[in-house]
């Protein structure tokens, strides 16, 4: 990926990632973390699907945004009561949400593509 258009895709992450941090703040729910990383997601697949690269590295670059998202609030949308479960189960579930992510990228390229 050309170092511009890397630099673009990364403020952007960056930007959403903050923003996802402030919306996240006073508290989030398993749906709101989904609405997130579906949003997320639609953001960097219209980002990278501009810039020629192979597909597996686009593909990386979203899975990677969607890990990082994982990592900034995920942890916001567990009551206090599991939060010693959480901590245990996090590397699983953080498994499992990029599982489910690279699922998506398929579903969510056509939608991407029309807008």
């Amino acid at each position: 990926m050309p170092e511009l258009e890397r630099e673009i895709v990364t403020t952007e992450i960056a930007a959403f990632l903050e923003r996802a941090k402030y919306l996240a703040a006073g508290g989030l729910t398993v749906a709101e973390f989904g609405r997130l990383a579906v949003e997320l997601m639609r953001l960097v697949i219209g980002l990278v699907d501009k810039i020629a690269a192979p597909g597996a590295d686009k593909k990386a670059v979203v899975l990677a945004s969607v890990g990082d998202l994982f990592d900034a609030v995920a942890d916001k949308a567990v009551p206090l009561a599991a939060y010693p479960l959480f901590v245990l189960l996090r590397p699983a579930l953080r498994a499992l949400c990029l599982a489910v992510a690279a699922g998506a990228v398929e579903s969510l390229l056509p939608l991407v593509r029309a807008i």
